[in-house]
């Protein structure tokens, strides 16, 4: 394999618009667009793309058993509203949440030095697999931005694929820390990589330590997946995560998702929204 390789799969989705043009137009959209969305089949919507998360230093495997639980109380109490998409752990809960877990969701887990990447790629594989091997039918990893600033795009790339390759058969979402990346040509350009390197998900933050999604950001990382899948005819979801807490947050995120990328990406198997606070408000508002 080339080591220009890299280089060429970024010259090969140019993106040429600056931070300024993106949040113009990300603004143009949403105000000319949002409000046809508003409605309650998308909020429906929306609520089953969520993966539900619990990532905290206090987690422990009770309080983990009783948010699993939380989720298998919905199943089936309102018929109209499909469950969530996902629980999102640590992956030493994977087996815990396996275990409690009765209805049809998924069991996703952070892993592979969360939230920094700062370690070992032997560490980061082995803790993939052992998540895998506990029971994660989803791996979010984030992307070793290090390598990705020094421009180390082969190491990055390179480690990023044989995480890719010790998931086997689950889903790996890539996490780009949008936050701190901090312009729309380095989260494009991070975008490609991750793709290229075998991504099934983009995933804009880890929500620790770092601003959380933007619109700016989720309308740049569509705009990747897209040239990605006219030139490859590979389709990859996208995450949105960090901050997402509110009804109208969401709908944002849904319109530019929509406008970008098509109706076809409007469902759980190929957008998700990781939050712990909207599912609660996404029900009110359908109620």
């Amino acid at each position: 394999m080339e080591t220009n390789q890299y280089a060429k799969a970024i010259k090969s989705h140019p993106f040429t618009l600056s931070d300024a043009e993106v949040t113009e137009k990300t603004a143009k959209l949403i105000a000319e667009k949002q409000e046809e969305n508003r409605s309650k089949e998308v909020y429906k919507t929306l609520y089953s793309c969520i993966d539900l998360t619990t990532l905290n230093t206090t987690d422990t495997k009770e309080s983990v058993w009783k948010f699993t639980e939380k989720v298998n109380a919905f199943d089936g109490t309102n018929p109209e509203v499909d469950n969530v998409a996902a629980i999102c752990v640590y992956p030493n809960f994977a087996h815990t949440v396996k275990e409690a877990l009765t209805a049809d969701v998924k069991i996703a887990c952070v892993s592979a030095g969360f939230p920094t990447s700062q370690t070992f790629t032997e560490v980061k594989i082995a803790e993939t697999a052992l998540a895998v091997a506990d029971g994660a039918d989803e791996i979010d990893v984030v992307m070793n931005l290090g390598f990705f600033l020094g421009e180390e795009y082969e190491e990055m790339c390179e480690e990023l694929s044989e995480i890719k390759d010790t998931c086997r058969h689950v889903t790996l979402k890539v996490i780009l820390e949008t936050g701190a990346l901090t312009t729309t040509e380095n989260i494009h350009k991070a975008s490609i990589l991750a793709l290229y390197s075998g991504a099934d998900f983009l995933k804009t933050s880890t929500g620790k330590g770092y601003p959380g999604a933007t619109p700016e950001a989720v309308y740049t990382m569509c705009q990747a997946i897209r040239s990605y899948h006219l030139k490859t005819g590979r389709k990859a979801g996208i995450k949105v995560s960090g901050g997402v807490a509110t009804t109208e947050d969401a709908l944002k995120y849904y319109t530019i998702v929509k406008e970008v990328l098509g109706r076809e990406w409007c469902n759980n198997t190929l957008f998700r929204i990781g939050a712990s606070r909207l599912a609660e408000n996404l029900l009110s508002t359908i109620v």
